[in-house]
């Protein structure tokens, strides 16, 4: 993915902001995916609900985020997007055996930081301009089987790959303004290349004809990815060259980060082919975080809640592909991995969207998230943001189908 979502000014703490919210569809939502989906969208959430997907089904989407970053004392706006998302699912065997590929966005990396300070026991001021960029991203394979009835297992396999840079620029200034001594700058880039993967598990409970319960899983492993690390100390704009002056404290060593282990549990009412209503949590553990260097961050346990509802106006309104078209809405609070200031970082959106059907089988799927992240207590930093995502899905019940006429 050369593609790069905004992401936040938090996200220079740590490996970046995590994508916990899947695609678009399940974006609006709130992020549910673990124990829920149909049968017209890829999930890349739950690799064992891909076994619903009975046609072909290609997705891809774009983002935009914007946002109002607030320290107490000024705003400034940041915003950016790109490719989120492709995602491709294909029975083998329809409604046994399913596979899927795709390209996603694992984690994001983009802030700018302009931080003052005093130095001590002088009456100079030192001024930071911090920047990064980058984030980890996958290619994938997935696998969905119907193991028995009502019960189905997945595997996700990623390929990790992406590099994240980050730099300090540092300025000294006396009382008049005026530069004192050389500016230096401080470069690291980490550029990862590995594997993981990531098990689910999904089970229905037939409560009626027309009602059923879902019940959905996901582990997902990530340990030690391996990459390589660079980082120099030099003038400003000479510290990405190894060959220049300064003082060059790794050359493409060989190294990994430590990332930890995601859990993820949900479930889903469904009224089939009406509405569907859920509940889901996600846990990732980084107070085990590690990074390329080795050195552990003041970081704490993601957790995450998502309540999500969906609703179809009219399933077999064929002449109004607008009553066919899926309407949805979800609520996403997420204590984020930062603590700072013996603060909690917090996120909490409102998220909104809706597929709508180009045809009998296509449909276009828009998502919107409006929320607020951190707080301007004990002198923080809070974001109130908006999400926009717009995908489409192509679905063919033709694609497996032998030709019987050339």
């Amino acid at each position: 993915m050369s593609a790069q979502n905004s992401a936040s000014t938090y996200s220079a703490l740590g490996i970046g902001e995590f994508n916990y919210s899947g695609l678009t569809q399940n974006q609006g939502m709130g992020g549910m995916g673990i124990s829920y989906g149909t049968g017209w969208q890829a999930n890349n959430v739950n690799p064992a609900i891909t076994t619903r997907n009975t046609i072909f089904n290609f997705q891809a989407a774009l983002n935009y985020k914007r946002l109002n970053v607030d320290n107490g004392t000024e705003n400034s706006l940041v915003d950016g997007g790109g490719l989120s998302y492709l995602a491709l699912s294909f029975p083998i065997k329809s409604g046994k055996f399913t596979s899927g590929m795709g390209l996603g966005q694992v984690t994001s990396v983009n802030y700018r930081l302009r931080v003052e300070s005093t130095v001590d026991n002088s009456d100079l001021r030192a001024n930071s301009f911090l920047r990064g960029d980058g984030g980890i991203s996958e290619a994938y394979v997935n696998f969905g089987y119907l193991l028995a009835k009502n019960l189905s297992i997945g595997f996700h396999g990623s390929y990790l790959f992406g590099s994240t840079i980050r730099s300090n620029q540092l300025i000294i200034t006396d009382t008049e303004g005026v530069e004192v001594g050389s500016p230096s700058e401080y470069y690291e880039r980490l550029t990862v290349s590995d594997v993981a993967y990531k098990l689910g598990l999904h089970y229905m409970i037939k409560t009626s004809e027309k009602s059923n319960i879902h019940i959905g899983a996901i582990y997902q492993k990530f340990g030690d990815i391996k990459g390589t690390g660079f980082a120099k100390l030099a003038e400003i704009g000479e510290a990405s060259d190894p060959d220049s002056d300064g003082d060059l404290i790794a050359n493409d060593v060989s190294g990994s980060v430590y990332i930890p282990n995601r859990f993820g549990f949900g479930l889903t009412f469904e009224r089939m082919n009406k509405y569907a209503i859920g509940v889901e949590g996600q846990f990732q553990d980084f107070t085990t975080y590690r990074n390329f260097f080795g050195d552990p961050l003041d970081l704490q346990a993601t957790k995450k809640l998502a309540l999500g509802f969906q609703f179809v106006p009219d399933y077999m309104s064929f002449d109004n592909l607008f009553q066919r078209s899926t309407f949805r809405v979800g609520l996403e609070w997420l204590q984020t991995p930062y603590y700072l200031n013996q603060t909690n970082i917090n996120d909490l959106g409102l998220n909104l969207g809706t597929s709508v059907y180009l045809n009998q089988l296509s449909m276009i799927n828009l998502a919107l998230k409006v929320g607020q992240r951190g707080t301007l207590e004990q002198g923080l930093i809070r974001e109130n943001y908006v999400n926009f995502t717009l995908g489409f899905s192509l679905n063919d019940n033709s694609w497996f189908y032998k030709r019987v006429f050339e």
